[in-house]
This record gives C-alpha cells, sequence and structure tokens, in this order.
C-alpha cells in the first residue's frame, strides 16, 4: 500500500508524511530527496542550471520507481508533481492520494521567510499573488485525490498526522 501526499509547496508533506511513516511503522519516501539523490544536486541547482522540464523528468522517473519498488510507504510528493504528465492518475491507481488543503494566507505565512529553497518562489517580489496564481493551476489536478485533509491555522503537524491515520484506519483497518 501506498499513501501519497499532495498539495502546495509549504503544506506539510515532508514533516507531517515522516510522522505519519513513523507512526505506521513504514517508510518514508521524499520524492524530492529522490531526485536530488539520483542528480547529485539539490532542486534549486537543477531548476537553475537544467530547467523545469529536466525537474519534471526527474520526478516522474522517480514516481516509476516508486511503483516498482516501494510498498507499505508514505510518500511525499513536489508540489508541481500531481499536474505533470499523468502523475497525478498514476498515483491514484498506485495507492491513495490525500491533498493537503491549506488556505493561501495559511501557505503564504509558512513559505515568506524560506524562498530561497524554493526554486519556483525563488526572488518573487509579490508572493501572495504567486501562491494564488500557482493554486488556481494546481489545485484542479489536487482535487483529484482519494481524499482531502483540510489544515488551518489551528493545526499542527500533529494533528494532521492524526487525521492522516484515521484515513489509514478506515482503508486498512487490518493493519491496526
Amino acid at each position: 500500500m501506498k499513501f501519497f501526499l499532495v498539495g502546495f509547496m509549504g503544506s506539510g508533506k515532508s514533516t507531517v508524511g515522516k510522522m505519519v511513516a513513523d507512526k505506521l511503522g513504514w517508510d518514508f519516501v521524499d520524492t524530492d530527496k529522490m531526485v536530488e539523490a539520483q542528480c547529485g544536486k539539490s532542486i534549486v541547482s537543477v531548476y537553475g542550471t537544467d530547467g523545469e522540464a529536466v525537474f519534471r523528468k526527474l520526478e516522474r522517473d522517480a514516481l516509476l520507481h516508486i511503483k516498482v519498488h516501494t510498498n507499505n510507504a508514505i510518500i511525499a510528493t513536489g508540489g508541481g508533481m500531481p499536474i505533470f504528465s499523468d502523475n497525478m492518475s498514476l498515483m491514484n491507481t498506485m495507492g491513495i492520494t490525500i491533498y493537503l488543503k491549506c488556505t493561501p494566507e495559511l501557505l503564504f505565512e509558512r513559505l515568506k521567510d524560506n524562498t530561497v529553497l524554493r526554486p519556483l518562489i525563488a526572488g518573487d517580489e509579490d508572493l501572495n499573488k504567486m501562491i494564488n496564481c500557482l493554486l488556481s493551476k494546481r489545485e484542479p489536478s489536487y482535487k483529484l485525490s482519494t481524499h482531502i485533509v483540510k489544515i488551518d491555522n489551528s493545526d499542527t503537524p500533529d494533528s494532521v498526522c492524526e487525521k492522516i491515520c484515521k484515513l489509514f484506519e478506515k482503508r486498512c483497518p487490518d493493519k491496526k
């Protein structure tokens, strides 16, 4: 079984994904880390030197690797992965997809001090506008997820972890 966490950058896919994997005793996979290991460069460097098209191809390769070589895992995807190729459809056939849905305002608060490590927002002077623009393009794909977990200002990583674990228990009652 594979649980894919999808959502905008800053939604907590990696943070919460690690927590859920630990709680379930499953593996945790971060597709961005897979891409970095595969090409020996940071995501920022791949974007800067090779461009987005190369990065999206590397993401797709990581997803195909997961399809064959990964089981019983929580997978944190890159924020743009679901909208390229047929990645969202592929993830839905491979396992359960969970959209970590945050408001644009919450995303802004989480991202405003962390733009250097995120190539799509690095140097963007109007972060609010960029978030709203990108989110409007990506959300139709995100909404194809098996489940949507809404996250607001009162949610902590622990509370989001609990929401996902409850979904797991509903989907896999024999694995409690």
